[in-house]
């Protein structure tokens, strides 16, 4: 499922190819978010052309809208959204400790009422993952409690083990599954390792779910709103615990300082709504850094975002006529700087592979990190 092609002689950064059932995935990665099955303002093939090999879609908005029921009868979810590449889903359970309006967490699982209509809902780890069978996702998670920083070590502790518990029986459930043809053939499913910022629990978690045995594994619980520095410790730290032949997975973080940085540490997939939604905001990531194309700088600017890009909006917009779109409302400018972003990550972590594979991330990562940062 997972080759280890290449690693950095300099670093610990590592190329890979991750195989699943709806095609292979070149790691380090980016995968786009699309929620509930769009990635905002993005088509499919727009998506495609940019370079995406898998997105992310969320089960917890998918449940409950258009349902599982309707895309089950939809042909699954590659055919519901028309794309044919890997899907990897969220369990949601992120989304169920920050959206929804109140919730109640055991053993047994979630209860909590929807943040759309205030509907109850009672899910449990073996809700969670006949969802996403349902969903026919190439890549499922399974359900964790993820807790905000700062987290009191009780909690945390607690929220780990929680979580453990919760991934052994959704390995079970998934195996069941199969078994019964109550999920498509190939659909894999990673372990999450949690522990808030505490190392001993992070590395108490990393063993236990490790010895449960999956094919890939996440660090969740971080950009939650730890110090960047912190973040990035608790990454670099977890992941010396991880099985060196699967893939690891940073759950959330999207900045690209922050990704260049995790590669560094031995991460291979990464996603974050970070590009389209600083896109619709008028904020547009390049080889110089963030640049707010919509501020009075720009007027009469006639230079694209990135002289280095060769996407679709630098190849044909200017500075100023992106400003002119989002001051008078037009729909298209966020389209274009959001599709500027996507390029600008998955063309980011092109050159991060190239670098891994001549040995010479380390080179990559300081210039990269002067150049954008710096300005």
């Amino acid at each position: 499922m997972f080759k280890l092609i290449h690693q950095d002689k300099n670093s610990r950064a590592r190329l890979g190819k991750l195989s699943t059932a709806c095609g292979d995935i070149d790691t380090p990665c980016f995968m786009p978010v699309g929620t509930q099955g769009t990635v905002k303002t993005m088509s499919p093939l727009e998506l495609e052309e940019a370079g995406a090999q898998v997105m992310l879609c969320n089960a917890y908005h998918l449940f409950l809208r258009p349902g599982i029921e309707v895309i089950k009868h939809s042909g699954g979810l590659h055919k519901f959204i028309s794309w044919g590449k890997p899907i990897l889903t969220d369990s949601g359970g992120y989304q169920i400790f920050s959206l929804a309006l109140l919730r109640k967490v055991s053993d047994n699982g979630v209860e909590f009422q929807s943040h759309i209509d205030g509907m109850k809902h009672l899910l449990s780890p073996e809700d969670v993952i006949d969802i996403q069978s349902g969903l026919g996702s190439d890549i499922m998670m399974p359900l964790d409690e993820c807790v905000h920083y700062p987290c009191a070590r009780d909690h945390a502790r607690l929220s780990m083990e929680r979580t453990v518990d919760w991934g052994r029986r959704s390995k079970e459930r998934l195996a069941k599954n199969l078994s019964g043809a109550g999920a498509k053939d190939g659909q894999l499913l990673f372990g999450i390792v949690q522990g808030s910022s505490y190392e001993d629990l992070r590395k108490e978690c990393a063993e236990k779910i490790t010895s449960i045995g999956f094919p890939g594994y996440a660090i969740g619980g971080v950009s939650v709103g730890e110090p960047k520095n912190l973040g990035n410790d608790i990454v670099d730290f977890t992941c010396g615990f991880l099985p060196p032949d699967k893939p690891r997975y940073v759950m959330g973080i999207g900045l690209p300082e922050d990704i260049v940085e995790a590669v560094g540490s031995g991460i291979d997939m990464f996603d974050c709504v970070v590009p389209t939604r600083y896109g619709r905001n008028g904020t547009a990531f390049t080889s110089g850094g963030k640049l707010v194309v919509r501020n009075s700088p720009y007027i009469e600017d006639q230079g694209p975002l990135d002289r280095q890009c060769r996407c679709y909006t630098c190849k044909n917009f200017s500075r100023a006529y992106l400003r002119h779109l989002f001051n008078t409302e037009e729909i298209l400018g966020l389209r274009l700087v959001s599709l500027h972003n996507i390029n600008f990550y998955l063309d980011l972590m092109r050159q991060i592979r190239d670098a891994i594979k001549k040995d010479e991330f380390a080179g990559f990562k300081r210039n990269f990190l002067s150049s954008y940062i710096k300005n």
